[in-house]
């Protein structure tokens, strides 16, 4: 059952449906954090606990009204995907996967977004942006093909997409800059099958597998360039990938908040590590490095908001879409993500040897947040540019 048919059963409220769904994930909280060894073990989120966050409006976050959805300022969407990478990183990934999913389908041909959310708007919207497919130009459309890995969120997916390489007789179109031409695919998810590939070393409950879409010929309305002009009105719409390095940024800053949530909770059991001479939270040794961690927190933490204001204020413009923009966003989310995995690090290390189990909430988070920086909007390579954007803006 979709949220729209039982609207009136839940929590929500029309007038600020933001500070309802965050009330939601407070009270999802406890059960969301005592099942982290499920998804775990399941490798991925279990459906009950999906159609839970779908029921607080989850998957409708970033779709637009006039489809039903919530089309929440983009900064009040990323506070709800915080508070769940906060609780958990599977979760809290599934979450950022979600609102990507309907900025991804805004960007769609008018006629696709209105067959994807024809029934609703709580729509689970995964894929890959790894241009790991080819769209070959036909008569009726694209005749597609391909293998797409890192398909979070594929098993509860309700539609999925891939990038493709477009080809005319076998060769790559040229585009921008010499560089092939680049399409979005989106397909129910019956058109696709699912490789069972996640097998990682975090974020393991993300259910990252593989797609494969076998040769078929997709006509041309399911076939779209993500950079176009904005199909839809409103600030939210300006741009696609402008949005994308904060989103990671968002996770990055919610592992670290939740890494020394957890730090906090083992030294209020009153815990006293082997040869100390106090518990841990009257050690001054411990008190020092838990005030540098915080103090590292608090950096990142505004350093991303002051990001997030920052591309906002544009959006609101209408100058979102810029290139130096998307290099900026780099520069947070590759700092962000070095600086929370080493607040991660901090926590395990000041923790002691009880976390090195299974059972332990921190060595999850830090292999979590290790994954998470593995993402190509966050490698530290991304710093080039940001260098040649500093050179050319000193010139």
């Amino acid at each position: 059952m979709r949220l729209q048919e039982k609207i009136s059963d839940h929590s929500i409220a029309p007038r600020d449906p933001h500070k309802s769904m965050l009330a939601a994930i407070r009270e999802l909280a406890p059960e969301i954090t005592a099942r982290a060894a499920e998804f775990e073990a399941a490798r991925r989120i279990p459906p009950d606990l999906v159609e839970r966050l779908r029921s607080i409006g989850l998957f409708r976050m970033f779709v637009a009204q006039s489809q039903g959805g919530l089309e929440f300022d983009f900064p009040a969407g990323l506070e709800v995907m915080k508070a769940l990478t906060r609780l958990d990183g599977s979760v809290g990934w599934t979450s950022i996967v979600a609102g990507v999913g309907g900025l991804f389908a805004a960007a769609s041909r008018p006629e696709l977004y209105q067959r994807i959310y024809r029934d609703g708007p709580d729509v689970a919207i995964c894929g890959s942006s790894q241009p790991a497919g080819t769209a070959e130009r036909v008569a009726d459309g694209y005749r597609v093909k391909g293998r797409w890995p890192f398909a979070s969120s594929c098993m509860h997916a309700d539609w999925m997409g891939g990038f493709c390489i477009v080809t005319e007789n076998g060769k790559p179109v040229p585009g921008p800059q010499g560089k092939p031409l680049v399409r979005a695919v989106m397909l129910p998810v019956r058109d696709w099958d699912i490789e069972d590939t996640w097998h990682a070393a975090g974020l393991k409950g993300t259910g990252s597998h593989h797609i494969t879409l076998r040769e078929r010929v997709v006509p041309e309305a399911y076939v779209f360039d993500i950079d176009v002009a904005p199909r839809l009105s409103g600030p939210l719409y300006q741009a696609v990938r402008q949005w994308l390095p904060l989103l990671h940024g968002v996770f990055s800053v919610g592992m670290a908040a939740g890494a020394v949530d957890e730090l906090l909770a083992l030294a209020h059991t009153g815990r006293q590590q082997l040869y100390a001479t106090v518990p841990m939270r009257e050690s001054e040794i411990f008190q020092y490095e838990l005030g540098r961690i915080t103090a590292d927190l608090r950096a990142a933490q505004a350093f991303h908001e002051v990001q997030v204001a920052g591309h906002w204020r544009r959006a609101l413009a209408g100058t979102l879409k810029d290139e130096d923009l998307m290099v900026e966003g780099s520069r947070s989310s590759a700092w962000l993500a070095t600086t929370c995995a080493g607040i991660a690090d901090a926590c395990f290390a000041l923790a002691g040897s009880s976390v090195v189990y299974d059972s332990s909430p921190l060595q999850r988070r830090l292999r979590d947040v290790r994954v998470g920086a593995q993402h190509a909007h966050a490698q530290q390579r991304l710093y080039v540019d940001v260098g040649k954007l500093a050179l050319r803006r000193s010139a």
